[in-house]
């Protein structure tokens, strides 16, 4: 006897970081509940993170239309079913217009928290909050094991954002990267694999020309999420700043430094053991005090150096060595 499906409707965040820091709870409730069907609600950058979810029936794409038309889109796609459980990561109204036994709608209140942990008290797991985890298909791990194919470590590094805010100098990606990998430096031999989305590749240019061509793995804007994903899990590091690539590094267990300046690590630094941030000498709120709105279109990064990641990522190539990093995560 087979068990009754079991219909999940997860509404997911529009962002790729708030969504990869979330994904855990999708992974715990199709470990923990075997009948699982989802039907995932996402925007079209968030869709593709869950194409390879087990059990999914759909994903449904929804975009922000005038006066909030895209709540009555979703409800009447979605309103013909009964629902074993709703996880509304936005906070809508809508699961209580549904025919639903069970719902978890995301609430702000108490004190902020990181958005693993906040994702995690919608299910009531904040004391043990599922880790990021996105699923893949074998494709994607084919296509990502072709194109990281090759001999020496990795050196992963996004140097875009959404915002020219959050964005450390392409120049100083490019001198980090220079010094990792030349001889003598701890990734001597190694390959860069540069990340980005298909409006990143003036990021991207300045930082590919700290290799020769053929040492350089060039994923701007050329592959989707899930098989960058799978290629970030053969990374030997991942540089980047506070981006969705930098959590999606972390999900993906590469050894993560992530760069910050006009964004609170306290609530978003990639999570993970072997993760690690760096910052200038200006403090979140220092930031934030220039540019109350975090909406101006200047860089507040240049405070950062760049012996200051370069220390960062030296002591996280040394925290995780080969032997212990490969025993670590197998455990």
């Amino acid at each position: 006897m087979t068990d009754k499906p079991f219909p999940i409707l997860f509404i997911t965040t529009s962002r790729v970081g708030d969504a990869v820091l979330s994904s855990g709870l999708i992974r715990t409730l199709a470990e923990q509940v075997p009948a699982a069907r989802f039907t995932i609600v996402a925007s079209a950058l968030t869709a593709p993170l869950f194409a390879a979810v087990p059990g999914l029936d759909r994903v449904i794409v929804m975009e922000k239309a005038p006066a909030g038309r895209h709540w009555l889109d979703l409800w009447n796609k979605v309103r013909d079913r009964h629902w074993g459980l709703v996880v509304d990561l936005r906070g809508s109204a809508l699961s209580g217009f549904l025919r639903r036994a069970r719902r978890a709608v995301h609430r702000k209140e108490g004190e902020p928290v990181h958005k693993v942990i906040e994702a995690a008290r919608l299910l009531q797991m904040e004391e043990r909050p599922p880790a990021p985890f996105l699923y893949t298909s074998p494709e994607d791990e084919a296509r990502a094991a072709a194109l990281t194919a090759g001999q020496g470590p990795i050196l992963a590094v996004a140097p875009a954002a959404n915002w020219v805010g959050k964005v450390w100098p392409a120049e100083r990606f490019a001198m980090v990267a220079r010094h990792l990998l030349s001889d003598g430096g701890p990734l001597a031999g190694g390959r860069l694999m540069v990340l980005g989305g298909p409006g990143d590749q003036v990021h991207a240019g300045p930082v590919m020309t700290a290799v020769p061509r053929w040492r350089c793995i060039d994923l701007v804007g050329r592959e989707d999420l899930l098989v960058c994903y799978a290629a970030l899990k053969r990374a030997r590091l991942f540089i980047g700043n506070d981006s969705g690539l930098m959590h999606l590094a972390a999900a993906a267990g590469a050894p993560t430094l992530g760069l910050f300046g006009p964004s609170d690590e306290t609530l978003y630094a990639p999570w993970g053991l072997w993760t690690r941030t760096a910052r200038g000498t200006r403090s979140f709120e220092s930031h934030r005090s220039v540019d109350p709105g975090l909406n101006q279109a200047i860089c507040h990064m240049m405070e950062l150096a760049v012996p200051t990641v370069l220390t960062a990522a030296q002591s996280l190539i040394a925290d995780t060595e080969p032997e212990r990093f490969q025993h670590a995560k197998h455990l």
